[in-house]
C-alpha cells in the first residue's frame, strides 16, 4: 500500500532538523545484526565492514535522512555517499568473495540503476513508498558495490576505461539536473523553501554536486591508476637498458 509520506519522515524545517533522529526498528535490527557479523570476520575484512556500517547508521539513522526528504541536493549527497564510500568499503569486506560478472556488465549495470532512479517518475514513487525507497537504495548500493569489487579485480587498462566511463555518465547526469530550466522532481516543490532555496536552485545544486565532486573522484582514481601504468613503464624501461648495454 502506497504510503505518501517518505520513509525518513516529512521534511524537517531548519529549526528541527537535529531533532529528527530514525528510530526505525527493523532499521536498528539489520544494523546490530551487520555490526555483529563484521566483528566476526577476518581481520582484512573486519574494519572495512565496521566502517560501512556506521555508514549505513550515518545515513539512515541520523538527521541527514530526514533531510533527504526536503532538499534534493541533500539525497544526492547521500546517494554519492552510497557510490563512493558505502560500496567500496562493502566491495573491500567482501575481498575473500569470487568476482560476479565483468567489469564491464558492472559498469552499465550500475549506469543504469543510478539513471533510472533519477528519473522523475521513480524518484517520486521512491519518496512515497517504503517499499521502493528501500528498493533505490539497495539497488544503488549493491550495484555499485559490485562496480568497486570487480574493479579491484582487473587489470589496470580495463579500470580507468570503467573509471571514464562512469565519470562520464555521472557527469553527464549532474550536467542535465545543473541546466535543466525547471524543477523536476514534484517531493520537492514544496520543501526546499524554508532552507533558503527554490526548487530549481536545489535541483542544479544536486546537479553540480554529482557533476564535479562526484565525476572528479572518479576521474582522480582513473588517472592513480594511468599513473601506476606509467611508473611501471618507467620501472622496465631502465631493465631493458642495462640488459642491452652488458650484451
Amino acid at each position: 500500500m502506497e504510503n505518501p509520506t517518505p520513509y525518513c519522515g516529512i521534511a524537517p524545517l531548519p529549526a528541527e532538523f537535529w531533532t529528527r533522529w530514525n528510530w526505525d526498528p527493523l532499521l536498528l535490527l539489520a544494523i546490530a545484526a551487520t555490526l555483529f557479523l563484521s566483528l566476526r570476520l577476518p581481520p582484512h575484512s573486519r574494519k572495512p565492514a565496521i566502517a560501512f556500517t556506521g555508514i549505513w547508521a550515518i545515513l539512515y539513522i541520523s538527521p541527514f535522512c530526514a533531510i533527504g526528504s526536503a532538499l534534493f541536493s541533500a539525497r544526492s549527497v547521500h546517494h554519492l555517499v552510497l557510490i563512493l564510500i558505502a560500496a567500496p568499503l562493502l566491495a573491500r569486506a567482501a575481498a575473500m568473495l569470487p568476482k560476479r560478472g565483468s567489469l564491464a556488465s558492472w559498469t552499465v549495470l550500475q549506469a543504469l540503476v543510478l539513471w533510472f532512479w533519477h528519473a522523475p517518475p521513480a524518484y517520486d514513487l521512491a519518496l512515497s513508498n517504503s517499499a521502493a525507497f528501500w528498493l533505490m537504495q539497495l539497488s544503488i548500493l549493491l550495484s555499485a558495490t559490485g562496480f568497486w569489487h570487480a574493479l579491484a579485480r582487473s587489470e589496470l587498462p580495463g579500470r580507468i576505461i570503467a573509471l571514464f566511463a562512469t565519470m562520464m555518465q555521472m557527469s553527464l547526469l549532474g550536467a542535465l539536473l545543473a541546466f535543466a530550466q525547471s524543477a523536476l522532481y514534484r517531493p520537492h516543490w514544496l520543501t526546499t523553501q524554508p532552507w533558503g532555496m527554490s526548487p530549481l536552485d536545489d535541483q542544479q545544486l544536486a546537479g553540480i554536486l554529482m557533476w564535479i565532486p562526484g565525476g572528479t573522484l572518479y576521474l582522480a582514481a582513473a588517472l592513480f591508476y594511468a599513473w601506476h601504468i606509467l611508473a611501471e613503464q618507467q620501472d622496465d624501461g631502465p631493465a631493458y637498458v642495462s640488459l642491452g648495454e652488458r650484451v
